[in-house]
């Protein structure tokens, strides 16, 4: 099966698996997995599976991307802060729904090659830096929207004091090897309003850099 072939029958279990949002799948579809999976998987690119991208990390499978990506609600004129750069992935994704993406990664191994693949890409609308998480990135807020991609044990307070009033915050919350659920926080008047979406697994969001 071709790698087209593959990208269309991925797209297709996407929306079976209710992603109904066409500027998700769209975006998707546009942005090329392959260039973010080491070479040994490259056969696995469209496949709908999590693959291993080394320092303990994985590039997400393809519907937790997109259904966390869906969950954001992302317009054109926003900016994004995403936690957690990883292959740049996910942030490529988002990139191709809104103004500027700001993404944030502990790993100074995995942000070098993600800003190479973004490069590589000509994606012009990412901001990457080398920096902890939990903290965010306070010199750029306030944010429109968060997406976080590791799972913290409570809502990270810094985060949220970053997000804009009226904006959302997509994250899995919940322990290592324990249940854990992706949240949308909406912020209205400073305060948090707290959905809860669906199950996930998540490696874990860890303070500091490494």
């Amino acid at each position: 099966m071709s790698g087209e072939a593959r990208k269309i029958r991925l797209i297709m279990e996407l929306r079976r698996s209710g992603i109904t949002d066409t500027r998700v799948l769209s975006a998707i579809e546009r942005v090329p997995r392959e260039a973010f999976v080491p070479q040994p998987f490259l056969d696995q690119a469209y496949e709908n599976t999590a693959l291993p991208i080394g320092k303990g990390q994985t590039v997400s499978q393809p519907l937790v991307v997109a259904l966390m990506t869906q969950a954001l609600e992302v317009g054109e004129r926003m900016k994004v802060l995403e936690i957690g750069t990883g292959s740049g992935y996910q942030a490529a994704v988002l990139a191709k729904l809104c103004r500027r993406v700001y993404t944030v990664e502990r790993h100074k191994s995995l942000l070098v090659e993600a800003e190479r693949r973004f490069r590589a890409l000509s994606v012009n609308n990412i901001t990457a830096v080398f920096g902890d998480g939990m903290r965010g990135w306070p010199e750029q807020a306030p944010f429109d929207r968060i997406l976080v991609t590791a799972a913290a044990a409570e809502i990270p307070r810094l985060l949220l004091d970053q997000l804009a009033d009226g904006g959302a915050m997509v994250l899995p919350i919940g322990a290592q090897g324990g249940d854990q659920e992706v949240l949308r926080i909406r912020k209205r008047d400073g305060k948090p309003e707290v959905e809860r979406l669906f199950p996930v697994r998540f490696v874990p969001l860890v303070a500091g850099l490494e």
